[in-house]
């Protein structure tokens, strides 16, 4: 059965191992983490995360048997540097990764020491608590074109069929220098932006607003260095004509930002996510 494919935010720092306010803050983002196993077709046989955190020269895949940790991240409790996701990696889908991209005429590298970041552990902890399920980290490329990384995303799109969930992982909002209140506006129109053109048009059209996303309203106070967007491009190109549904949307995150997550496949069946959105987020399939 064919996977779908999503572009997620994984949440600030080492959020899922916090509480207080700063856990709470991600609460409707948590939820839409945990029911996301709920709208696959089947327990999927791995994951392959393009996460906002790496970035290489070429495009490179991570090699490991078992990944170790990332703590690319500051100012948080000690704790947080000696937490682990100990999920496995897997050798074999980094090889059929290359071999993809290399058909496709695309230069892949290899990492077989690199580590799982926060965009990837943060993000796949509320998913597969138990840390079971593979996971294989994929780079983006320095330069962050557009086009390279949606046409990585088509050269990878078979994987789909082979039982992996191929996910980019990053925020639909990200200015640190600006992420409270401040962010209120800028963040609502570049996500009415993104929402309008991943939900609403043609998948050819789609890919063209994508090309240009730095001409949509506020894209650059959205996103100053686009390094948190960039893996939507790589999860759009493996959605190919694939429609979206947006599965997370909050317009208050950490006081007044405004933020999405979205999945590219068939429709969710009444039993997943769409019912607990709407309760949850005001989000309809």
């Amino acid at each position: 059965m064919t996977q779908p494919v999503y572009f997620l935010s994984h949440g600030g720092g080492p959020w899922p191992w916090l509480d207080g306010e700063f856990r709470r803050d991600f609460d409707w983002l948590e939820a839409s983490l945990k029911a996301l196993p709920g709208q696959l077709p089947e327990r999927p046989r791995a994951v392959l995360a393009i996460s906002g955190h790496w970035e290489e020269a070429e495009f490179t895949v991570s090699a490991a048997a078992a990944p170790g940790m990332v703590y690319d991240y500051s100012g948080f409790p000690e704790h947080t540097y000696h937490i682990r996701y100990p999920a496995p990696g897997s050798p074999e889908l980094a090889a059929r990764v290359a071999e993809l991209a290399h058909g496709a005429g695309i230069a892949m590298g290899s990492d077989p020491a690199r580590g799982f970041d926060h965009g990837t552990f943060s993000m796949m902890q509320p998913i597969y608590p138990q840390s079971d399920v593979p996971v294989v980290s994929l780079s983006m490329k320095v330069g962050y074109d557009p086009a390279a990384h949606l046409a990585l995303g088509r050269a990878l799109a078979p994987l789909r069929d082979e039982g992996v969930l191929i996910v980019g992982s990053g925020l639909s909002y990200h200015n640190l220098r600006a992420f409270d209140a401040r962010a209120a506006l800028p963040s609502a129109q570049f996500d009415a932006w993104l929402r309008h053109t991943l939900l609403d048009l043609s998948p050819e059209a789609r890919e063209a607003a994508l090309l240009q996303w730095d001409s949509a309203p506020a894209a650059r106070l959205a996103h100053p260095r686009e390094d948190h967007l960039i893996p939507l491009m790589v999860a759009a190109g493996a959605a190919g004509h694939d429609p979206a549904t947006c599965i997370y949307s909050q317009a208050d995150l950490r006081g007044g930002v405004t933020a999405s997550a979205y999945r590219f496949g068939a429709d969710i069946t009444p039993s997943g996510y769409d019912r607990i959105g709407q309760r949850l987020a005001g989000v309809s399939g």
